[in-house]
């Protein structure tokens, strides 16, 4: 098992930037791959950022791109999100998982979500 504790969430304005943390524990030498999703009010679920355990490439969806990355710390089992120009439209609460396979759509541990609000 392993077990994901996402931080840094909170209120910001417009235009400003925050960075989100996520600490894997447990048996993290079997994840392959972490990413981030959101899931903003009566929305489904979206993919934000993915980055492989190996510190490998990295994948965005296009609503982030050049304003979001996503960074690995190996020594504190720690992902990042951090996140810059940030818009009304990404209100959300943001997930980190896990996933043990290279299969894209493939997650298998989440954490348990941290709440973003820009206001504008």
């Amino acid at each position: 098992q392993v077990q994901l504790v996402e931080s840094g969430g909170g209120l910001v304005q417009d235009g400003g930037s925050l960075r989100l943390s996520c600490v894997a524990s447990g048996r993290t030498d079997s994840i392959y791959k972490m990413g981030w999703f959101r899931q903003a009010p009566g929305k489904e679920r979206e993919f934000v950022a993915a980055i492989t355990w190996s510190g490998g490439p990295t994948y965005y969806a296009d609503s982030v791109k050049g304003r979001f990355t996503i960074s690995r710390d190996s020594a504190k089992n720690t992902v990042y999100l951090q996140m810059n120009s940030l818009k009304t439209e990404d209100t959300a609460v943001y997930y980190c998982a896990a996933g043990r396979s290279g299969s894209q759509r493939a997650y298998d541990y989440w954490g348990q979500g941290t709440q973003v609000t820009v206001s504008s």
